[in-house]
């Protein structure tokens, strides 16, 4: 796996746990751990995946399913492909 520099997934982090922090009433800290253990994070990380064509409210989403279905992949950003 070749994984995305740091940089880049330190601003993913910063703005998806901005997201969901406000959205859900979570704390920044909380929120950011949720997204960081989920399989979502693990899909931004490779950088073979080429996620990052994605914005933030796309993983957002894709994190959403995640917690509803337990699979990231029924995301629409993925129904579409």
């Amino acid at each position: 796996m070749n994984k995305l520099a740091p940089d880049i997934i330190d601003s993913y982090n910063t703005l998806v746990m901005n997201l969901i922090a406000e959205k859900y009433n979570m704390s920044k800290m909380d929120a950011l751990r949720s997204f960081v253990m989920s399989e979502t994070h693990e899909l931004l990380e490779n950088a073979d995946y080429g996620m990052t064509e994605y914005g933030p409210p796309a993983f957002l989403e894709m994190w959403e399913c995640e917690k509803i279905t337990g699979d990231p992949k029924n995301s629409i950003y993925f129904r579409e492909v």
